[in-house]
């Protein structure tokens, strides 16, 4: 009922973007652990493999392994679909024998695709396509664009509802989390929360605590004159409207 791209941008950041048919998908199928790894669970979901895995690629084991674990340990195997990326850009997958078509998984450079309920494995293959397509754009941007190639294939052959996008880069929290759980045009809501996240968000973020910068700062005006100049840095590359 969901269809993913995990992947590992050339700077290490871990993302996942995700679409689905299915209420709130972003609260329980992505799971991303900064210099560890991306896991998406699916199809009849089962929220305990993201943590489980994450904890064993911290641990070193190799992720075939992982996903060998997950599943041998699970009676609901075959109604399960997971798949992951390793920090090290290694992925692995599985898409159980009860999931219900069309329903697949393929695996690349650096990242990997998996959905179940889709129109066809077309889907997945546009996905796969814009994201290598537009490897000089920002993460965010080829993650987005990726999800946007497989709507227009098909997607999910019920139709639209929810939407995530999860990127981890250096940091024990996410740099970018966002999470349409109820629109007739998830992805397109996805990408202007996206967009919107430029506005105060991101710059926002620039300015907390770090591993490298322990108290971040804290003075609230120099908070407001990095917002302000990212505004007008990003106003200045989009030039003149009208």
């Amino acid at each position: 009922m969901t269809w993913s791209i995990i992947a590992r941008d050339a700077s290490g950041a871990l993302g996942i973007a995700i679409a689905s048919r299915f209420f709130a998908v972003g609260a329980l199928c992505p799971h991303v652990r900064s210099g560890v790894g991306a896991v998406a669970t699916q199809a009849l979901v089962n929220p305990n493999y993201g943590p489980a895995a994450l904890d064993l690629l911290a641990q070193g084991v190799a992720p075939h392994a992982v996903i060998e674990r997950l599943v041998s340990a699970d009676e609901g195997r075959d109604h399960r679909q997971v798949h992951l990326v390793h920090a090290q850009g290694i992925s692995a997958a599985h898409t159980g024998g009860a999931c219900i078509e069309w329903c697949g998984h393929r695996g690349g450079a650096e990242w990997s695709v998996a959905g179940n309920m889709l129109t066809g494995p077309e889907v997945l293959e546009a996905t796969a396509s814009a994201f290598e397509r537009h490897r000089n754009e920002p993460f965010a941007e080829r993650l987005l664009r990726a999800l946007e190639a497989g709507d227009a294939a098909g997607g999910d052959k019920r139709g639209r509802q929810a939407a995530a996008l999860v990127i981890c880069t250096t940091e024990t929290y996410p740099a970018l989390d966002l999470r349409v759980d109820d629109h007739d045009e998830s992805i397109r809501e996805l990408r202007r929360l996206y967009h919107k996240s430029f506005d105060r968000f991101q710059p926002f973020l620039s300015c907390l605590p770090t591993r490298t910068r322990p108290a971040g700062i804290t003075d609230r005006a120099e908070i407001e004159r990095v917002i302000e100049q990212s505004n007008a840095v990003r106003a200045g590359a989009q030039g003149p409207r009208g």
